[in-house]
């Protein structure tokens, strides 16, 4: 059953790849903002919950049964059980969707830290530079262009000569200024107030929108049902084990989010003296919000540039991931060498992702769904695709292969599966359940009927 593919040659390797996968955009952008406005610390205590259940059982499952197979998502879910053979294909559809539209947000990514790199930080902190810069026509799509050949450029050079040398330097790197620019955030006059708010969960914060907005974060933020996971598991040794990887993977992804959350949270609480609409800005806080704190304290410039290294770092580790499931499931299917595969997929994304770009300009009134292109993008594929394919997964692995195999792979050489009983629990009935919550929020929510 098991292919002859690449391999990662470390445990360190994977360990780091799979944790550059996690940590992402989902990370550095959406945690902060999702926090801020869901109740600071009781939103990171329903996270960390989440993270190391829900989580846990999942990313295991996966992982697994990517190393059971050799496989990717389509061939792992068709060798184990042919009637299942669609899962694995709803199941490619979610970074075929995500990957171009990911890479256009990378763009952004990369001319803000440009636009910093060159001194303009004031120029960033206007209120109408975040929505003149994508409502513009060749600029945008120029550094659309630009991250998306960064990352083909790494995924052409394969597992271990691109992936995992890349994981390497940039997972340390990542870590490092993250705890950097929160360490500094801290000495910055009225912050101490919004890390009280941050880490300090209250219980008349809490609602059904705090739960169900962690638990979607979680898929953003732990690339669960993309079948990154299960890709990446196929290049896994036989020799690595396979629960403590998950634990350090959810260690690394969690660790980073908190960091974010911790370096943009009290920082924009001390800008705004804990204003609520600054704290609800939602998915603007990093484009629109945070330049505005980076030009009112001191080096503002030079810790602008820092942190849009850092949300870049972020960007293109989980966007190789994402190109790297695609171009591993062609390759699997036809057979294809990885620099053909991989030069057809750039070609692919750049088709695709030059329609998001113009859905904030001069394509502005295309809205499928009633939003812009990219967001209609988005909602199909996080809000819909996601949670299906991650409660077909838990039925999959929990009554048509059962437990007992995903359990046998993780005992593999030996090893010993300390979380099984937990494992088993959440696989089969409480995963399940969480998944129909957050499927039925996502449509009530996109028909307006109830509003997160």
């Amino acid at each position: 059953m098991k292919s002859s593919r690449s391999n990662f040659t470390s445990r360190i390797g994977f360990i780091l790849s799979a944790a550059g996968s996690a940590v992402g955009l989902g990370n550095i952008w959406r945690f902060p903002y999702l926090a801020a406005q869901y109740g600071g610390g009781t939103f990171l205590l329903c996270y960390i919950i989440l993270a190391v259940t829900f989580g846990f059982a999942l990313m295991t499952a996966e992982i697994a049964l990517g190393r059971k197979t050799g496989l990717s998502a389509i061939g792992a879910f068709s060798a184990l059980n042919k009637r299942y053979r669609f899962v694995g294909v709803l199941v490619t559809l979610v970074p075929v969707i995500i990957f171009p539209y990911y890479s256009v947000i990378g763009g952004w990514v990369i001319k803000y830290f440009f636009t910093f790199l060159t001194g303009g930080v004031s120029a960033a902190a206007e209120d109408t530079y975040f929505t003149g810069f994508i409502s513009g026509v060749s600029e945008p799509i120029i550094w659309f262009v630009i991250f998306t050949a960064i990352t083909a450029a790494v995924v052409i050079c394969g597992v271990e000569k691109g992936i995992e040398k890349v994981s390497k330097v940039m997972m340390p790197l990542l870590v490092v200024l993250t705890v950097g620019i929160s360490l500094y955030v801290l000495t910055i006059d009225g912050a101490m107030e919004g890390v009280k708010y941050y880490v300090l969960p209250h219980m008349s914060d809490f609602s059904i929108k705090t739960l169900l907005s962690s638990m979607g974060q979680l898929f953003y933020s732990m690339s669960l049902a993309m079948g990154i996971m299960i890709t990446y598991g196929s290049y896994m040794s036989k020799s690595t084990n396979l629960e403590s990887s998950v634990r350090q993977i959810e260690i690394f992804d969690t660790g980073i989010a908190f960091f974010a959350g911790l370096m943009i949270v009290p920082a924009v609480f001390a800008f705004s003296g804990g204003d609520p609409s600054a704290l609800k800005a939602g998915p603007g806080l990093m484009f629109i919000t945070l330049p505005k704190v980076f030009a009112s304290i001191r080096f503002g410039g030079f810790l602008g540039t820092v942190f849009f290294v850092l949300v870049f770092f972020a960007a293109i580790t989980s966007a190789i991931s994402l190109m790297e499931t695609i171009v591993s499931i062609l390759m699997d299917f036809f057979h294809w060498s990885r620099r053909k595969t991989s030069i057809l997929v750039f070609i692919y994304s750049l088709l695709m992702g030059v329609p998001s770009s113009l859905g904030f300009g001069i394509w502005d009134f295309v809205k499928p769904l009633g939003m812009s292109i990219l967001d209609a993008w988005d909602f199909i594929s996080n809000s819909i695709l996601m949670p299906i394919v991650a409660l077909l997964t838990c039925f999959f692995a929990g009554f048509v292969i059962k437990p007992k195999a995903i359990i046998e792979e993780a005992c593999a050489e030996g090893a010993v599966f300390k979380g099984k009983h937990l494992f088993t629990v959440v696989i089969k009935w409480v995963a399940p359940i969480i998944l129909v919550a957050i499927l039925i929020s996502s449509i009530l929510n996109a028909l307006g009927i109830f509003v997160m």
